[in-house]
């Protein structure tokens, strides 16, 4: 079958009931305490998992170089949130998987290329608002895109369920706060204050489309001078991720109107350039989210290009082998940013 805008928009309009109640009924964030100690997460991988020791915040788990993105005591909304920090291991010392909980200080971990070429990425690694996947996707991302000459950023950021004044924007403001860092910052390691992109995966997608289409948000008082710096990202990718947090049905807070309008409605023209990628068989983020957000993309004639691939689940990041068709998404990735020039002149 050939896809054109008119095959995508009728997919998007054939999809969007179902998709609204898949998103609300799969996504819903599950409390901690609920969490299997066996199954499936949100992440797609079987899950055993084991407490572990957490460095005290802000010291991250990834990377030698992290640091908090806003000043202390000056975390937005903090006021009467009691959460610490959990590490929660479903893999082994030898390869790990991390799941990271209940964030109080959020920071950046940074990864720095042998060979930078000027652009960096800020990496928001998903876990269904519950819990950030930080090794499959995000050093995963760190160490696939270090490759390219990228600097990255891997973004520990809050969970909604935490308690914070600004529910499902708490997120939001972390990954405004962060990319407004590293481009304030960008001078100490030589990245060109232009090439400043973003990444997520599912729910870190959901936070990814928000950074894309609501930028310009003003969803935290400025609390210094990086706060006068632009939020915008200059590049987005967008891995199996949602569209829309649904109703919040479940006993977390569930987000007000502004953070539960879908995103495909925010796009407008001249957001940065857009990839997407999902695989045609995830039942956890159905891939019409993607197809919805290319297709308001196309609409809104916002550079992007989609990859959808036939398997590969929810979750697969940078961990299929192969032989999988889908484990490829990187190269097409690495491919449209070079012609994009988000990697520079060489």
């Amino acid at each position: 079958m050939m896809w054109n805008r008119r095959t995508l928009l009728g997919a998007a309009a054939a999809t969007s009931a179902s998709v609204a109640l898949s998103a609300r009924a799969q996504t819903a964030p599950r409390a901690p305490q609920t969490w299997p100690a066996a199954g499936p997460d949100l992440t797609g991988t079987p899950s055993a998992p084991v407490v572990i020791p957490a460095p005290d915040e802000p010291k991250g788990l990834l990377s030698d170089a992290s640091f908090p993105i806003w000043p202390e005591g000056k975390v937005p909304g903090s006021g009467g949130v009691t959460a610490r920090r959990l590490v929660l291991e479903r893999g082994s010392p030898a390869a790990h998987d991390r799941a990271v909980m209940h964030v109080s200080q959020p920071l950046l971990e940074v990864f720095r290329p042998a060979n930078p070429n000027g652009s960096a990425m800020v990496v928001a690694p998903g876990g269904g608002y519950v819990r950030l996947a930080v090794d499959k996707e995000g050093a995963g991302a760190a160490r696939r895109l270090n490759q390219c000459g990228v600097t990255v950023f891997v973004l520990n950021y809050r969970l909604p369920g935490d308690g914070w004044a600004a529910g499902y924007d708490a997120p939001l403001q972390d990954l405004q706060r962060a990319v407004r860092l590293v481009r304030s910052r960008a001078a100490e390691w030589a990245l060109d204050v232009k090439r400043i992109g973003v990444m997520g995966f599912s729910a870190g997608g959901h936070l990814a489309a928000a950074s894309l289409t609501r930028y310009d948000d003003a969803v935290y008082e400025p609390v210094d001078a990086v706060d006068q710096t632009s939020a915008r990202p200059d590049l987005v990718c967008l891995g199996y991720a949602l569209m829309s947090v649904g109703s919040g049905a479940s006993q977390f807070p569930g987000p007000d109107a502004e953070a539960r309008q879908p995103l495909t409605e925010r796009v407008k023209p001249g957001l940065a350039p857009t990839f997407l990628v999902h695989a045609a068989d995830d039942r956890t983020v159905p891939v019409a989210n993607s197809l919805n957000m290319f297709a308001a993309l196309k609409a809104a004639e916002v550079p992007c290009e989609m990859h959808i691939y036939q398997e590969g689940g929810h979750g697969f990041g940078f961990t299929l082998p192969g032989d999988r068709p889908a484990s490829h998404w990187p190269d097409a990735f690495e491919a449209w940013a070079r012609r994009s020039g988000f990697f520079g002149a060489g």
